[in-house]
């Protein structure tokens, strides 16, 4: 036990002697981003340098001791636990361990506090010492940032502006007075591992006036200024003075505006004269103490540019002056009335903009068989092209439905030719029998604008299969055709097609559904129109209505009448 009492004892014995050097006070405030450094008493080194011991740092974890590792960051020596820099995840606190094998001593447990560097300053303002002084007497400041490391560079700053850079650990005042006053930081930069770190200390040196030394009262700011304006606008000069600091003795003073009619501003006069004076009002800046006065002009007319307005300031010992004038500046900016009225406008109109762009593409088909038919836009004239479309459809090759019969042989032709004044081949119909099957379809679909495919689980045969791949070459290796497609009957299984048809647009198929696509104004026509040439519609000779009917086969009017070829490929 003798070895930790007298470490205890030495470590009392050593807080007189290096308290500046290592300090002992149980919470210490450093600023992030600095170096720093905890240190044990340098006493009992000294008396136990010729004793074997070892030094171990801790940090205290949820009320457990822990061991402090070294890193790049975190330096630990005989008697320095440095910090490289510190960072806010330092915060909390340290002790140290002396150890000679036998016995064990840990002491001297530190609250280190980590407070965030200010953005708007050089220093933190909760990270600063205060310092009253009297005036007209001498004072030393010394710079407390000082490590035990050689080889440091110290710049002083006042209220963040270069004070001195002499490398100087103090600074040295004969003869203090008011203007010495401010907040002093003594900034040391060092280096270690390539890099340069800084460490920094702020001291506020208050300093007061003692009886003998009076304050110079004095106006701020230059002695002329000019003041932009626009006619018609209110103006307000300010005419502030600086009447010392708080603890100092008042001053008789007189501070006044002279214009030609002026007035005292109240609620009564306000109106009735163009210019007038505010009273003056004190008000107070940290421990300094300021007066102004307000000179009111309304309504700025011609007259008053480029007249002089004089603030006088007088005192016991002299009198002092400072003139503003009025000139006509720019026009002015957008009043917030009419920037929010703008603003506003602005997004009405993007609003508008974006729901016209939304309904644009969902009636886009509409929009387009408006246009064309208010201009009679019409694309087929001089092409060369005898017929529209050329139809393909179920051929008798397998049994054929009846009803898909019926819709490309009646209601498609009736429709697109007597309602929309469309041309029409169907082979069935338009194709004289006897002929070669292979050079007539080629001939017809060379021909045609545009290849309709009636697409249904039935839709395969050789000769059919020979239009569509004829139509898909001539579409997309010639460019010379655009191919329609009509879903006739929902179809789960394309593997029956030629997988060149899976590089169609997906907009060029047109589903059939029935007695809901019979109507003219249906969703299908005006799709299957809008795919279609454009073309100048054909009067209605019959007068239907828009609901069409199933009409008989004995019925339906065709411009020819041909029979098929009764030779299949």
């Amino acid at each position: 036990m003798a070895f930790g009492s007298l470490i205890i004892f030495l470590m009392f014995l050593s807080r007189a002697t290096t308290e500046e050097l290592c300090p002992l006070h149980r919470s210490i405030d450093v600023l992030e981003g600095e170096y720093f450094f905890l240190c044990l008493p340098g006493s009992i080194q000294n008396i136990l340098h010729n004793t074997t011991y070892t030094v171990t740092w801790f940090k205290e974890s949820e009320r457990k001791m822990n061991l402090i590792q070294k890193t790049h960051r975190l330096v630990i020596s005989e008697r320095y636990l440095e910090f490289w820099p510190v960072e806010l995840g330092d915060l909390g606190n340290y002790a140290y361990r002396l150890s000679n094998g036998a016995y064990n001593v840990t002491s001297q447990k530190w609250s280190l506090n980590v407070l965030k560097r200010s953005k708007d300053h050089c220093f933190n303002t909760n990270h600063l010492s205060r310092q009253i002084e009297d005036a007209g007497r001498s004072f030393i400041l010394k710079c407390s940032a000082v490590p035990h490391l050689k080889n440091v560079t110290i710049k002083w700053y006042k209220n963040c502006f270069i004070y001195d850079n002499a490398n100087k650990e103090e600074l040295i005042f004969l003869n203090l007075n008011i203007e010495d006053s401010g907040n002093y930081t003594c900034v040391v930069s060092l280096n270690h591992a390539g890099r340069t770190f800084n460490t920094t200390s702020t001291t506020e040196l208050m300093v007061k006036s003692g009886t003998a030394e009076v304050v110079k009262l004095e106006i701020i700011g230059p002695e002329n200024a000019s003041v932009e304006t626009q006619i018609g606008k209110e103006v307000m000069l300010n005419c502030t003075v600086f009447l010392g600091y708080t603890d100092a003795p008042n001053q008789t003073y007189l501070l006044f505006w002279a214009h030609r009619n002026i007035n005292e501003c109240s609620e009564s006069t306000k109106e009735e004269h163009s210019v007038c004076e505010k009273k003056c009002d004190v008000f107070y800046l940290g421990n300094k103490k300021y007066v102004s006065t307000l000179l009111w002009i309304k309504k700025v007319k011609e007259e008053d540019l480029n007249y002089s307005y004089i603030c006088f300031l007088k005192t016991t010992n002299k009198a002092q002056q400072k003139t503003f004038k009025l000139k006509k500046g720019n026009s002015p900016d957008l009043s917030p009335r009419v920037f929010t009225t703008g603003i506003t406008m602005a997004v009405f109109i993007l609003l508008f903009v974006v729901l016209l762009a939304v309904l644009c593409v969902i009636f886009r088909v509409d929009l387009v068989l408006f246009y064309r038919d208010v201009i009679g836009k019409d694309d087929t004239v001089g092409d060369g092209k005898e017929y529209d479309a050329f139809v393909s459809y179920l051929k008798d090759s397998i049994t054929t439905n009846v009803e898909e019969r019926k819709f490309a042989l009646e209601i498609l032709p009736r429709t697109l030719e007597e309602h929309f004044g469309y041309k029409l081949c169907i082979f069935e119909r338009d194709v004289s029998p006897g002929g070669a099957v292979v050079d007539d379809v080629h001939s017809f679909i060379e021909k045609s604008r545009r290849l309709i495919i009636i697409l249904s689980q039935n839709y395969i045969s050789d000769r059919v299969m020979y239009e569509l791949e004829t139509g898909l070459h001539k579409a997309l290796v010639e460019r010379k055709i655009k191919i329609i497609l009509i879903e006739y009957m929902v179809i789960s299984d394309y593997n029956f097609l030629p997988k060149s048809l899976e590089l169609l647009p997906s907009r060029r198929v047109v589903k059939w559904k029935e007695d809901k696509s019979l109507p003219l104004n249906s969703r299908f026509w005006k799709n299957l129109r809008y795919l279609m040439p454009a073309k100048a519609s054909k009067s209605n000779k019959r007068n239907h209505n828009n609901s069409m009917s199933p009409i008989s086969e004995e019925g339906t009017q065709v411009t020819a009448v041909c029979w098929e070829s009764k030779t299949f490929l």
